[in-house]
């Protein structure tokens, strides 16, 4: 019988995002608080003897040479000169294109479960550095720990955050990355803060916490707008990530559902816990 493992793989809020310069090679210097939450995708992974990397289930709209988990596992084993393979099922929770990282968080499980599953032994660091080959978002993931992130969003460091709940929500639009980073209106030159400042500020009562990226979404996708102003009146409502999804953060389980109790039928949305770290995050070698 084959030996497999299952494992999750948390979305991400941006909590803030703030594009505050650019790049000569046109990459965006950003600055953002990330926060894992126990939505989550899970993964199982079926050791094979024969080296050969596979997806066992197919999922809409990604080619299974394209999809990050499979191109993580080839990462890996070019890497390492590793010989073994794998069946990779991948049970899709966290929507697509919406912002939450989830195609980012399965590259990362999948880096951290095979490390395991074929005994490699690499360490969180190198773990890190071959995910920023995946993607901008994918060291995070590997890190474990809610941070506060700067660079291309690779730049982390820890950031303790108390005990909160989110309503998430899921509008029905996919929003291109590339589009948003590339809109002549987008802001590049907000102020860049410090990680005490940040402390500061998110003490203040009636804080404001911005994403660059929301006003040119919402100007483009007036769905993802009139989410927004359907949860703002419960709550500071956020855009994450690029888009889509849109999200309020409460003190409370019992204060977040009840806001999503009220959810018009319409709508799509969940209530998600916030989490201190990642799932996997012992998972690395001591």
């Amino acid at each position: 019988m084959k030996q497999t493992i299952s494992c999750p793989a948390p979305a991400k809020l941006n909590l803030f995002l703030h594009v505050v310069g650019r790049r000569p090679d046109g990459y965006h210097m950003l600055q953002t608080l990330f926060r894992f939450i126990d939505l989550h995708d899970m993964l199982h992974f079926s050791l094979r003897e024969d080296g050969a990397v596979h997806r066992s289930n197919a999922i809409e709209g990604v080619a299974e040479d394209q999809d990050l988990c499979v191109r993580a596992a080839r990462l890996l084993q070019d890497e390492t000169g590793c010989k073994l393979g794998v069946d990779i099922a991948v049970e899709k929770r966290i929507p697509m294109g919406g912002g939450l990282g989830g195609g980012s968080s399965d590259a990362a499980t999948t880096l951290i479960a095979l490390n395991r599953l074929w005994q490699l032994n690499l360490s969180r660091e190198r773990l890190m550095q071959l995910g920023l080959r995946l993607g901008a978002d994918v060291p995070v993931f590997v890190f474990g720990e809610n941070a506060f992130a700067e660079g291309v969003g690779e730049q982390l460091q820890a950031y303790p955050l108390p005990e909160a709940w989110y309503v998430v929500l899921f509008p029905p639009v996919h929003v291109p990355t590339v589009q948003i980073f590339t809109h002549p209106e987008l802001t590049r030159d907000s102020v860049s803060i410090t990680m005490r400042a940040l402390s500061d500020l998110r003490l203040q009562e009636g804080r404001k916490l911005r994403n660059d990226l929301q006003s040119v979404v919402c100007k483009l996708y007036p769905e993802v707008a009139r989410y927004i102003a359907w949860l703002g009146n419960f709550g500071q409502a956020v855009m994450t990530g690029s888009g889509a999804c849109v999200f309020a953060e409460f003190e409370s389980r019992s204060q977040a559902e009840a806001v999503i109790r009220q959810l018009p039928h319409n709508m799509r949305g969940v209530v998600a816990q916030g989490l201190v770290k990642h799932p996997l995050h012992d998972w690395m070698p001591k």
